[in-house]
């Protein structure tokens, strides 16, 4: 017998924080109307050291309502900035200075990476909240962080293409789209290649929706993703979130 995994669609919200929540909120209302559709939140701890999430009850509230309708939480980072000293090659500039300023686990070493990691696993702990993937800021890991994630008992981590089966880094193909919606030129810009790639990814068993709260300030990129998720749903890609998927796929390997 010949098994498939039917095709998906992963939604997946970047940057949740008590400061993020209001941008998201029309538009998870909007996701919600559309049916049971399950998003995958990527949770940040204490976003740029002065957004704790332990004071707020009203999110981490929300969020536990969000697990139990079927979301997942992962965790995105600790403080999601870059406190890395001052970059030391043109690469590392453009990387960490004009690419990103939140590349936190860019420059950490193993022994910074873990205590980061163990602090947000323990703030999963305390709530009570499953937890399966952690996703670094701007998807930029070093060394430091690969080795400290080979030690924690997290099944999974990911970049822009792929999702990587924890502790061996063994790569799914799970490509993505994502925004710059900083500015007009580049929200212009992002859909054009936002429709090429969705063109080019027709047949991918699955795809990742990437969302930032800077998407949810302007109407024309939350109406773009909205629209583009209303489209895939149509074309019969079935939601799911990232443990969802990855297990699926486990679930197939092993019959």
């Amino acid at each position: 017998m010949n098994l498939q995994i039917p095709r998906s669609v992963l939604l997946v919200l970047h940057d949740v924080a008590p400061s993020t929540w209001a941008d998201y909120q029309a538009f998870v209302a909007a996701v919600d109307a559309l049916g049971s559709i399950p998003i995958t939140w990527l949770v940040v701890p204490d976003f740029h050291k002065h957004d704790p999430l332990e004071h707020d009850p009203q999110l981490r509230k929300l969020l536990q309502q969000r697990l139990e309708r079927g979301d997942e939480l992962v965790l995105h980072g600790y403080h999601h900035c870059d406190e890395g000293p001052t970059p030391r090659s043109l690469r590392e500039y453009v990387i960490r200075r004009l690419y990103t300023w939140e590349g936190e686990f860019s420059t950490l070493n193993c022994q910074q990476a873990l205590t980061r990691l163990e602090s947000g696993i323990e703030l999963f702990r305390r709530h009570d909240w499953p937890l399966h993937g952690f996703v670094a800021p701007a998807w930029l890991m070093s060394p430091g962080t690969r080795e400290a994630l080979r030690q924690l008992p997290l099944r999974y981590t990911s970049d822009p293409q792929h999702l990587y089966r924890l502790p061996d880094f063994t790569g799914v193909d799970a490509p993505g789209l994502v925004w710059s919606a900083r500015s007009a030129w580049r929200r212009g810009a992002s859909k054009l290649i936002g429709e090429y790639r969705l063109r080019q990814l027709q047949e991918a068993p699955t795809i990742r929706l990437g969302l930032h709260p800077v998407d949810m300030r302007h109407a024309f990129s939350r109406d773009y993703w909205l629209a583009t998720l209303e489209r895939l749903l149509k074309d019969g890609r079935q939601p799911m979130t990232k443990i969802g998927w990855l297990n699926a796929q486990a679930s197939l390997s092993d019959s």
